[in-house]
């Protein structure tokens, strides 16, 4: 019988985990930035093959919630740790342990086995000093198995997939085996478009910052899409900075986001982009619930 299951990866922020999704699936499906906090929403990505179907949450890091934004991405973390067949906690392994890991530890073991620890960024650790992490987390109990990886160069993922593998419960594919995932492309367009905020603008904005789609003209044959959205922020001075100097700012994320979307969607693209002032975005249900719906977490 072929495998069929949910894959959870869960962990503090910039653990690697969006890094490690694509990395596995083979695709840049998910966001990165060196920003935390990047991941928002439950992603999910679908891995088939002859071995079967792995399904996995890429999931927001684990922190402590300020706003409603953040209470939000730590319940989607907690549930995606909580639905799925197997866990997986990504720890850096170039980070000292500390209160935070001691947090996710205790969150991940009253997750159901099984459970796998995955020691990311291990080829930025000299092996005697890996030695003692893998130790301690061995002395917990609560792993089938620890795996050191690293998810940027992709040393030991092939190790990290079949691993999981084996966890995986027989079954049938809960999904299209042509499908990468279930999001629409809508969605992925938006996150596409606030990875460029994050490369681009200062450490403070990124946790201020969100895009909205606005509209999306389909074009007549021979003609360029074209996208209208929105990058919102919640206080005057940032809209200045994503601005830029004479729109300087605004134009190079429109350019860089542009040449990204025609790549990724196989078209020539129009992308116009607006900044929009909405104060205490974070706070506002209505508008959370709105993003929500664009992301379309529901999985069945």
């Amino acid at each position: 019988m072929p495998k069929s299951g949910t894959v959870a990866l869960v962990g503090r922020p910039n653990a690697g985990k969006s890094t490690l999704m694509n990395r596995l699936l083979e695709e840049k499906l998910a966001i990165v930035s060196d920003k935390p906090q990047t991941t928002r929403h439950r992603i999910v990505g679908i891995l088939s093959g002859e071995r079967g179907q792995m399904v996995f949450y890429d999931t927001p890091g684990i922190h402590k919630p300020l706003h409603r934004l953040n209470r939000q991405m730590v319940r989607y973390a907690l549930d995606a740790m909580n639905d799925a067949d197997v866990s997986c906690l990504l720890v850096d392994a170039a980070e000292k342990f500390g209160k935070g890991d001691a947090y996710v530890l205790d969150l991940a073991g009253k997750a159901k086995e099984p459970r796998v620890l995955v020691l990311n960024k291990a080829d930025r650790v000299k092996k005697p000093n890996l030695l003692p992490r893998i130790g301690q987390y061995a002395k917990t109990g609560l792993f089938q198995e620890i795996v050191p990886i690293s998810a940027s160069t992709g040393e030991n993922c092939d190790r990290l997939l079949d691993v999981v593998w084996n966890l995986l419960p027989e079954g049938e594919p809960l999904f299209d085996p042509e499908l990468l995932t279930i999001h629409p492309e809508r969605f992925l367009v938006t996150e596409r478009i606030r990875e460029k905020v994050l490369e681009l603008t200062t450490d403070e904005l990124p946790f201020s910052t969100a895009v909205v789609l606005e509209r999306w003209e389909e074009p007549a044959e021979g003609e360029i899409l074209r996208i209208y959205a929105s990058i919102l922020v919640d206080r005057p001075g940032q809209k200045g900075i994503v601005v830029g100097k004479q729109g300087s700012m605004i134009k190079a994320i429109g350019t860089a986001a542009r040449l990204d979307l025609e790549e990724y969607l196989g078209r020539r693209v129009y992308l116009e982009l607006n900044v929009r002032l909405e104060p205490d975005w974070r706070e506002d249900k209505a508008l959370l619930a709105q993003i929500d719906r664009d992301v379309d977490l529901e999985l069945g």
